[in-house]
């Protein structure tokens, strides 16, 4: 799960992150209380939506009145907001945040992540702050520092030292850093977060550090015990048919093909979607369905592929251990009654009650295609799809 920056940074002061005053506004009227209140005479006005790249897109802007707060805060409420990380459709803003000014010395680059290969928490750094990191990575490697922290360890004094010696800090400015990432390290660990990125962190002209700009992703898994953090949650940052899917406890991620899928079991979807892509297509979405999926749930995960208007065929692959086969049939025989169905439908089904399922499939009246294999089913999906586009 993923939060706006102004809530990252309300989250992080909390465990001692220097950062600026501000508001959040959802108005005009909002954002010049908020700038009226932070008094000036510099402030900067920022879109807030989950994705980067918002200053090159146009969406953080420094002003110097009330009356430019004012201007810029109708521009970017409502506006259309398209970074390298939006796709080109872009992402709608829905609020934005009124913070003070500084006056900045130096931009540095900062991130805690979860480095699946070590299986530790990896703090990334660079002296190259207010820069895409893939871009320094690609440019110059050798202007990042990585440290790796042993979750039986801890963040120990040795690593942040190693962080804030590896960007040059001196003097006071280095206790501070070393300060700052312990700080860090707490909150990433105690928040169940999966990436905390500062970019950029700032040393100002009075040599104190900032954190001006944050974003924060959570483990979707811990968050029943990370109450605060979940009512965060923004909903209209999210595609709706994945919110759909959440409250029907399905895993669902929409994807850019054309063909819808619904499986039981994470591995086997992703194996579904190769065969897909191997057969010539390109799967709509990913859709786990689970192992002890019901008759609603079923209907209800069909109702979300349906709605998916790229769709033109969908392929449903089920194999039957926990999961019976006669449940699923049930499921697509009831929400395509209930859905116009106007694509074409193959089905695979294998396992418990198998004969079951087929039989009220094809009792059913509906035109679907049945297959006995993967490889056939990804075949008849790919053709049908492209015989109905």
């Amino acid at each position: 799960m993923n939060i706006h920056e102004h809530q990252a940074k309300e989250l992080l002061k909390s465990f001692g992150a220097p950062v600026l005053e501000g508001g959040v506004a959802f108005t005009t009227d909002e954002a010049v209380e908020a700038a009226q209140r932070l008094g000036g005479p510099v402030w900067v006005v920022k879109a807030q939506i989950h994705a980067g790249g918002r200053g090159k897109g146009g969406g953080v802007k420094v002003v110097k009145s009330i009356e430019e707060v004012k201007s810029t805060s109708e521009a970017l409420l409502g506006m259309n907001l398209v970074t390298h990380q939006t796709g080109p459709e872009g992402k709608t803003v829905h609020r934005i945040y009124v913070e003070a000014g500084c006056r900045i010395a130096r931009e540095l680059y900062l991130s805690f992540l979860v480095d699946r290969v070590t299986d530790r928490v990896a703090i990334i750094a660079s002296t190259e702050g207010g820069v895409d990191i893939e871009e320094v990575a690609a440019s110059t490697p050798e202007k990042i520092v990585t440290i790796h922290i042993d979750p039986a360890t801890g963040c120990m004094p040795f690593h942040t030292r190693g962080v804030a010696f590896g960007l040059g800090l001196e003097g006071q400015v280095n206790k501070s850093c070393q300060k700052l990432i312990a700080n860090l390290y707490r909150a990433f660990t105690e928040l169940d977060a999966s990436l905390l990125e500062i970019n950029p962190l700032v040393i100002t002209e009075d040599d104190e550090l900032v954190v001006l700009d944050a974003k924060m992703s959570f483990d979707n898994n811990a968050l029943f015990r990370q109450a605060d953090v979940a009512e965060l949650r923004d909903r209209t940052e999210e595609d709706p048919m994945e919110v759909e899917a959440s409250k029907h406890d399905l895993s669902y991620i929409k994807l850019d093909g054309n063909i819808g899928c619904m499986v039981n079991g994470a591995g086997l979807a992703m194996s579904t979607m190769d065969i897909i892509k191997l057969k010539g297509g390109e799967p709509a979405n990913f859709l786990d369905v689970g192992g002890g999926a019901t008759k609603e749930k079923v209907t209800e995960a069909f109702k979300i592929i349906l709605s998916d208007e790229a769709v033109e065929g969908i392929l449903v692959n089920i194999f039957g251990g926990i999961m019976r086969c006669d449940v699923i049939a049930e499921g697509i025989v009831a929400a395509a009654k209930e859905v116009d169905l106007s694509v074409p439908l193959v089905v695979r089904l294998q396992g418990t009650n198998v004969e079951l399922g087929r039989k009220i499939l094809d009792e059913s009246g509906l035109p679907i295609i049945t297959a006995e294999d993967l490889d056939s089913a990804a075949e008849a999906a790919v053709k049908a799809a492209k015989e109905a586009a």
